[in-house]
This record gives structure tokens, C-alpha cells and sequence, in this order.
């Protein structure tokens, strides 16, 4: 932190990303007793309580699927055909897709390429 008390941001693109540091030969070599122990000793990471396990939610399935795909919401929606609004409304649980938008989205899961094109020759 600086004098004033204001933290930096700092973003990195996925092709700038800093080094890792991390000794990933002496990570390996531990035992998962010792991985459990330096695990409970970070006092910047300790394990949950029950309690707070138990307000955790998941992330949506459609969240999680954008995500992999590495897109925006917008990217998604306009891809997809989907109207921006409804994908938010899935990914915050205020709805739930009904079956034929599961089944576009399991096709988007298993082949997302694919759905590009037939959505892109289908619009042009």
C-alpha cells in the first residue's frame, strides 16, 4: 500500500501473466498429511467452518459453462442467440432454463464450435 492508504490494481491479460514462483517439485514431494498441515498453518487461507460451508452456494451451470468458454456475458448472449437478460437471470438463480433451453445449453457444453456455426450460418 502507498502512503495515502490506496491499493493498486493491478490486470493481467491471460498472455501477461506474471511468473510463478511456486517451487512445484517440493509441492509434489509432500505428503498429503504435510500438504493438510501447510494448508491449516496460512493464516490468510484457513479452512472453513461448517457454518459457512453450509451459506456457500455453487456456481450456476451456465455460469461455470461461459466461463469455460472464456466469454463475457454479452459474448455468450449474442453467440447463443439468448437475450443478455435471461442468461443473468440463470446465472443468478432468479430462473431456472427451461428443457428446451437445457438442451440448447448441453449442446453448447458438448460442442460450443459447433453451435457457433450452425447459429452463424442460421443469422446469415
Amino acid at each position: 500500500m502507498s502512503r495515502n492508504n490506496i491499493s493498486k490494481v493491478v490486470r493481467y491479460s491471460r498472455d501477461n501473466l506474471p511468473a510463478d514462483k511456486t517451487d512445484w517439485a517440493r509441492v509434489e514431494a509432500m505428503t498429503d498429511e504435510e500438504v493438510v498441515a501447510s494448508a491449516l498453518s496460512d493464516p490468510d487461507a484457513k479452512p472453513l467452518t461448517p457454518a459457512q460451508l453450509a451459506k456457500m452456494r455453487r456456481v450456476s451451470r451456465v455460469k461455470a459453462l461461459r466461463e469455460q468458454l472464456a466469454m463475457t456475458q454479452a459474448e455468450f448472449a449474442e453467440a447463443f442467440h439468448l437475450p443478455i437478460t435471461t442468461l443473468r437471470d440463470w446465472e443468478q438463480r432468479r430462473s431456472t432454463p427451461d428443457a428446451p433451453a437445457r438442451a440448447l445449453l448441453l449442446a453448447i457444453e458438448r460442442g460450443p464450435e459447433i453451435m457457433r456455426r450452425l447459429l452463424r450460418e442460421k443469422a446469415a
